[in-house]
């Protein structure tokens, strides 16, 4: 059985693991962005963030869930983007994403069933075996598709974050409380 989300069917089982999430945690290269970085020449990073994907985690945060980014790059852009968007949670330039996530059940007394992530390369596979609702973006690595819960329609970089907020906001019946904003 399926239900009916935005962006296509989802499967029961994914709904369900869906309405049971209470922190999303992120990877940025790759599903907050494209994966593609720019460098100028005088060395300065820049990378194309979403609109959609910022009105989506605004959505949640809103709606009274936490969100977490954990990535294994550092970069002052990341920093300033997310706090921008009110993400606390920032863990950044990890080689080890368990140790984060693990510190993160703690602080919030969580299950690990009522954790989310959604990441696209080999680097995310410890902590999205770890979690209720693992996802991998459309443009993710096919190992990392093949033990997701769920692989969005969206590429990384294009919205999958919100296409992820979204179907959390409508398993758990919250859309209609969500109050993003195009940061």
């Amino acid at each position: 059985m399926q239900k009916q989300g935005f962006y296509g069917p989802v499967a029961a089982d994914v709904w369900h693991k869906a309405s049971k999430i209470k922190l999303l945690i992120c990877d940025v290269d790759g599903v907050f962005s494209d994966g593609r970085i720019y460098l100028s020449n005088s060395g300065e990073e820049l990378k194309a963030f979403h609109t959609r994907d910022g009105y989506g985690i605004r959505s949640l945060l809103s709606t009274g869930f936490n969100i977490a980014i954990i990535t294994g790059r550092q970069s002052q852009l990341v920093e300033n983007r997310m706090t921008a968007l009110g993400v606390s949670e920032i863990f950044q330039g990890v080689d080890d994403k368990l140790q984060p996530f693990t510190a993160l059940l703690t602080k919030y007394n969580l299950q690990p069933e009522e954790v989310a992530y959604i990441g696209d390369d080999i680097v995310d596979l410890p902590v999205m075996r770890n979690v209720g609702l693992a996802v991998c973006v459309a443009d993710g690595h096919p190992a990392v598709k093949q033990h997701a819960h769920l692989v969005t329609y969206t590429n990384g970089g294009f919205g999958a974050v919100r296409e992820l907020a979204d179907l959390l906001l409508q398993s758990q019946n919250k859309l209609d409380a969500a109050h993003g904003m195009s940061v």
